[in-house]
């Protein structure tokens, strides 16, 4: 077994997606988990697919660590009646917002600066479009960032067992205060969830052949649209404090543009929309690729592909054989032919290279 930092057992209360996730990577890790939740369903699932084993209630436990997997609206709840059942244990949630929630585990009266000392809260920026324990991966966490978020009060051994599970699971630590964190999440994943959502809205009553003209670019852009929107509700209504002012900014930009296209032939428009493209140029620029670096860093190579079984496997496998590494991959799909484009991204000093590599192997590549 591999060595750990937790030494166990650990509770986790909820066996939804993420619950079930940590339950799986902790348990391959060869730690004890232990599995709770108000579903009887989704306890019996997680547990069927080696998350853990459901405690039964009544039964003793005194775990090192318990994991609230909970719902927003009842997370605090929850982190509070953990604190008052296991009081020798650090309690962490891993919800996405962390303000309110921490408000309200100090709100609660039962809950002295003691209890609190034990808690911490944290969010793992992993996920899927499904949910359900049914969903979970032991390897959702890997490599992926794992947000400790501890609080004025936090204990220092709390805090390193909530950060020696982000470690156990494979994931990246990173140190935030909660208010930091819920305006970075609103704006680099909230706003992102509310504008997809909203594109996808006005293809309610799209014709169908409009649709079949879709290509990645509709994809992209409405692809997390199909998220469970009851998470969604919780999410966002328990941090709208940091999302209203960046709708408020979108709010602003959708008016420029309105009041600019409602006119396209004045004097100054084609300046205007120039200038807001090239915004939008310079903002999407700064996210980070891979390795931190940022997307223009790496050549793109696209190569069409037959519509067929072990295409894209035996590109791969025949750009790895050349020596040449792979730095990120997208397929698209050409509507109405049985072809697809896969763009593959490389470091700028083998692109030509690897054209060379591939014609010579049959393949065909855009130019």
């Amino acid at each position: 077994m591999p060595t750990t930092h937790l030494a166990g057992p650990v509770l986790v209360i909820g066996t939804g997606l993420l619950g079930t996730s940590v339950g799986l990577g902790l348990s391959t890790r060869g730690l004890s988990v232990w599995l709770c939740d108000p579903s009887p369903s989704a306890q019996t699932i997680a547990q069927d697919i080696g998350a853990g084993t459901i405690l039964v209630p009544g039964r003793p436990l005194a775990p090192e660590l318990v994991v609230v997997a909970a719902p927003p609206d009842v997370t605090a709840a929850v982190v509070a009646q953990a604190l008052l059942d296991f009081p020798m244990s650090t309690v962490i949630d891993i919800a996405s917002v962390k303000g309110s929630i921490l408000e309200a585990v100090r709100a609660d009266g039962r809950i002295t600066d003691e209890h609190l000392a034990r808690y911490v809260g944290t969010h793992p920026m992993a996920g899927r479009e499904r949910s359900g324990p049914a969903s979970a991966r032991g390897e959702l966490f890997t490599s992926m960032p794992w947000v400790v978020c501890a609080h004025s009060g936090s204990r220092g051994d709390s805090v390193k067992t909530a950060e020696a599970l982000a470690i156990d699971l494979g994931a990246t630590v990173s140190r935030m205060n909660a208010a930091d964190h819920d305006d970075s999440v609103a704006l680099i994943s909230h706003f992102p969830q509310v504008a997809s959502s909203l594109i996808a809205t006005r293809l309610l009553n799209a014709t169908g052949h409009s649709l079949a003209l879709a290509g990645n670019g509709l994809r992209d852009t409405t692809r997390i649209a199909a998220s469970d929107p009851k998470l969604w509700i919780q999410i966002l209504s328990h941090n709208a404090g940091s999302l209203v002012p960046i709708l408020r900014g979108m709010h602003v930009d959708l008016e420029r543009l309105i009041c600019t296209l409602s006119d396209p032939g004045a004097s100054g428009a084609l300046l205007d929309l120039a200038e807001l493209m090239g915004e939008g140029n310079a903002g999407q620029a700064r996210i980070p690729g891979k390795h931190g670096a940022p997307p223009q860093a790496f050549a793109l190579v696209t190569v069409v592909v037959k519509d067929k079984p072990g295409q894209v496997a035996k590109l791969l496998m025949e750009i790895g054989d050349a020596g040449i590494n792979v730095e990120d991959l997208r397929v698209e799909h050409s509507a109405g032919h049985q072809v697809g484009l896969v763009d593959v991204s490389v470091i700028p000093g083998r692109r030509e290279e690897l054209i060379t590599v591939l014609s010579a192997l049959g393949w065909k590549v855009a130019q």
